[in-house]
């Protein structure tokens, strides 16, 4: 299960430069505190320091925000208008629902997923039985499964041909 964190605010827009702007990643987060230990990000929340009333959307700035980088915002993508009459940035903050970096919290999924070959062997013994088997991988454990079916006697009849003489009259030479 997640848990939410209080509002981060790790970077500050500076509104001189072009090419600044409001980077709450979390990359800038783990530079900053690097006990921070988010494994999983399952949620995130944006909200603008001076109005955290109002959604981001409505602010008119160009904003990214999301549970794979954090919050990004350039002053070089603003424009002047929306809530503030200068195409800077507004210094953002962010709330992340985050699943710690403890071993036991983190869902396992495995490395690699091994192959298996499998064979089967079937034999026919009369009167008609049929025994499947289904060995593992290693030959030194039991099979896994035996499964065992006696089906009805069958009868079975053969019919050779007689034999039939014929005598052709032989003819002087």
């Amino acid at each position: 299960e997640c848990i939410w964190t209080d509002w981060i605010d790790v970077s500050y827009p500076d509104g001189s430069d072009r090419n600044s702007g409001d980077n709450e990643t979390f990359e800038n987060i783990q530079k900053n505190d690097p006990s921070w230990n988010c494994g999983i990000v399952q949620n995130i929340s944006c909200r603008a320091e001076k109005f955290p009333d109002i959604p981001i959307e409505s602010l008119g700035q160009v904003v990214q925000c999301d549970v794979n980088t954090g919050l990004i915002c350039n002053n070089k993508d603003q424009h002047i208008g929306g809530i503030i009459p200068m195409p800077v940035c507004l210094n953002y903050e962010i709330s992340v629902c985050c699943i710690p970096n403890i071993p036991e919290c983190i869902p396992s999924t495995p490395t690699h997923t091994p192959t298996t070959t499998m064979s089967t062997t079937t034999s026919t013994v009369t009167p008609s039985t049929v025994s499947t088997t289904t060995p593992t991988p290693t030959p030194s454990e039991p099979p896994t499964s035996t499964a065992s079916t006696t089906m009805p006697p069958t009868s079975t009849s053969v019919s050779t041909p007689g034999t039939t003489t014929s005598t052709v009259p032989s003819t002087p030479s």
